[in-house]
């Protein structure tokens, strides 16, 4: 089922790019954002309901909730949304690459996993294969005085997000994965909001068009609510590195689209990067990694 899952977040959030695509032709990126996290925010809240659980939390572990809150959902957005900007869409690919590095990183320095060699090789080699993958392509790479601010900020994002995930896998194994995503996405949907507004009342809503709006339902619903849920649900099952080098099969995903839909045929580069991701991502997924069972304190 975990696997299943992944399987499922990796096609939402291959998607994503392109729908996103759709919405931003209409509406400011931060506009868009701060919506789409409301959305993401009730959703979850109707889902707990529906479910009969509450998100109670002991307030000991509040402090910690509203650090990871704005840095998962406040920093890491903001961070995102303004790199992408800034800088070009392959080199945000390569940065945003890094996330399992970082995660693999966070996880061995906080003893959450002891990871064995071939899975550090597998993280590496899975990293190679989105260069490649990306170098194939399409897509522009330039690394220069125009992209740093952009490239460092997108990396900064990639950093925000493992040490979110790092940092609330001991609330999620004691609390489940739907209550600490729910709290933890209201706290940051919050300050999310505070900073759109500005972009709110620039905001032409009268311009935007029905597409753009079903672009907005889909990202929200399904690439924050529900992504969101199926990640921390992973990270709970298999653990950090293993949930966190799938998701560098979103570029595979995509090139298979590209070509089934589009008729772009890919280039040997990116084959082989695709082949290297694969086999990145089944050594770590052999390889021998001890999970620790840290934990907050008992009540």
């Amino acid at each position: 089922m975990t696997y299943l899952a992944l399987a499922l977040l990796i096609l939402i959030w291959a998607a994503n790019f392109s729908v996103v695509k759709f919405a931003l032709r209409d509406m400011a990126p931060l506009a868009f954002n701060g919506l789409r996290f409301t959305l993401a925010s009730l959703l979850l809240w109707l889902s707990l309901k529906v479910a009969g659980r509450t998100a109670a939390i002991d307030r000991r572990y509040w402090p910690a909730l509203i650090g990871l809150g704005l840095l998962g959902n406040t920093v890491y957005q903001v961070l995102f949304i303004y790199g992408i900007d800034w800088t070009l869409a392959g080199n945000a690919s390569l940065m945003l690459a890094t996330t399992p590095i970082f995660l693999t990183l966070l996880s061995a320095l906080f003893r959450q996993e002891r990871i064995a060699f071939i899975a550090w090789t597998g993280v590496i080699l899975s990293f190679v294969g989105i260069v490649l993958v990306v170098w194939g392509g399409t897509q522009a790479i330039s690394f220069g005085a125009g992209t740093v601010r952009g490239d460092l900020a997108v990396l900064a994002a990639a950093a925000a997000w493992s040490s979110y995930t790092v940092g609330s896998a001991p609330l999620v194994r004691r609390y489940g994965a739907l209550s600490v995503t729910a709290v933890t996405m209201w706290i940051g949907s919050l300050a999310l909001l505070g900073v759109s507004i500005p972009a709110f009342l620039a905001q032409d809503w009268s311009a935007v068009r029905p597409v753009s709006w079903l672009a907005l339902f889909y990202s929200g619903a399904l690439a924050i609510a529900l992504a969101y849920f199926i990640w921390y649900y992973s990270i709970r099952q298999i653990g950090n590195t293993r949930t966190a080098v799938y998701s560098n099969f979103i570029p595979v995903l995509a090139l298979v689209i590209a070509w089934l839909t589009l008729g772009e045929r890919p280039t040997w580069l990116q084959l082989v990067g695709a082949a290297a991701i694969v086999g990145g991502t089944i050594a770590v997924r052999l390889a021998r990694i001890e999970r620790s069972l840290v934990r907050p304190p008992a009540e």
